[in-house]
């Protein structure tokens, strides 16, 4: 699947890039686990300078030209915002205004890509990070600004976040065992994932999670095509054990979910889907993880274990069965070939593809 498949797009014309609506930039602002903690952040870099000496690049600033705000109050000399979405720029450059920052932060519209700043910065903040880390263009936007905006890119201390990851883990459903065809044809989605609310209980991980996207953006040069017109693809070999004790949990916290949304069920097949879900894999669960700096780091699901959290960003779970297929705990392994392609240039979206076997 293409990384915008299923999410808003920037404009209507153009399906390669990832866009936003009101609701959802008012989540982003509002996550506990997210915005404090990358305020945290800014607030600390600056700190490590002079007051009134720090050139700072906030980059999607959004409607609110939140992060730039705060480097803004806590001593940048100059910040630049580029917001691609020409509605969410000005309505940064209202609110930039109304708060008395007008000379201090500049909001630009546009792609970075496609800007050229007068200055090089020092620091880049950069909350361009989708459900799965890359699917918002990250890679080929950072870079871009590595390349030409950032003064010393090869330092993590220019970046906010500096690494970018997503995890996975193997993950059974409850739609997929409730519905199976005839009822509902699965296969109709076309490789496009389902993503769940990261509390939803209705998905369940049945492994520990690993490591599966990690952008280290101070070394971002190093491994970008230089023609700047190609893709950096990448490939990993996957092997979960199925955890008995996951298992476990997981029926309890099926049972009661199953029970809550199925009312029309009997108790005994509650049960019984209960233990069949979390006895059965749908597919490859993926989510992000930020690392900001040296001691911050905003998680969407739990570290390490992976368990639900309240977050903005989603669950991605690609169905890679028609139907669920049955696992026994401490027995079964699930192998995933999987393979993520990162294009240079923002305007493709990234692509992911993923294959996998159950063995008993």
């Amino acid at each position: 699947w293409t990384a915008t498949q299923g999410l808003n797009s920037l404009n209507d014309n153009s399906k390669n890039f990832v866009g936003f609506n009101p609701a959802a930039y008012s989540a982003m602002v509002k996550d506990a686990s997210r915005t404090p903690l990358f305020e945290q952040a800014i607030i600390h870099r600056l700190q490590q300078s002079p007051s009134n000496s720090v050139v700072v690049l906030d980059l999607g600033t959004g409607p609110f030209a939140l992060f730039a705000v705060v480097a803004a109050q806590h001593g940048a000399q100059k910040v630049y915002a580029i917001e691609a979405n020409p509605q969410a720029a000005e309505l940064a450059q209202q609110r930039v205004q109304s708060l008395g920052y007008g000379d201090v932060i500049e909001i630009i519209t546009g792609f970075s890509t496609d800007i050229t700043l007068p200055q090089k910065v020092d620091v880049c903040i950069a909350e361009i990070v989708g459900s799965v880390a890359s699917e918002e263009g990250a890679y080929a936007t950072l870079a871009d600004a590595a390349q030409r905006l950032v003064k010393e890119p090869q330092k993590s201390s220019s970046w906010i976040p500096n690494r970018l990851q997503t995890y996975a883990a193997p993950a059974s459903y409850t739609l997929h065992n409730l519905l199976t065809p005839p009822a509902f044809d699965w296969t109709k989605l076309d490789g496009e994932p389902v993503r769940f609310n990261c509390r939803d209980q209705g998905l369940q991980l049945l492994a520990d999670p690993v490591l599966v996207e990690d952008i280290e953006i101070a070394t971002v040069l190093d491994t970008a095509p230089s023609s700047g017109r190609g893709k950096l693809t990448t490939k990993k070999d996957l092997v979960f054990e199925i955890d008995p004790q996951r298992v476990q949990e997981n029926t309890i916290a099926l049972e009661k979910e199953i029970g809550q949304a199925a009312r029309y069920l009997k108790k005994p097949e509650v049960q019984q889907y209960a233990r069949q879900t979390a006895s059965s894999v749908t597919g490859l669960a993926l989510w992000p993880r930020l690392v900001l700096d040296d001691t911050t780091v905003v998680n969407s699901r739990t570290f390490p274990t992976g368990q639900h959290q309240k977050s903005h960003w989603q669950t991605v779970l690609p169905i890679m069965t028609p139907e669920p297929i049955a696992v026994v705990p401490g027995q079964s392994q699930i192998k995933v070939a999987l393979e993520v392609s990162w294009p240079t240039s923002v305007t493709q979206p990234p692509t992911y593809k993923m294959e996998g076997k159950v063995i008993a």
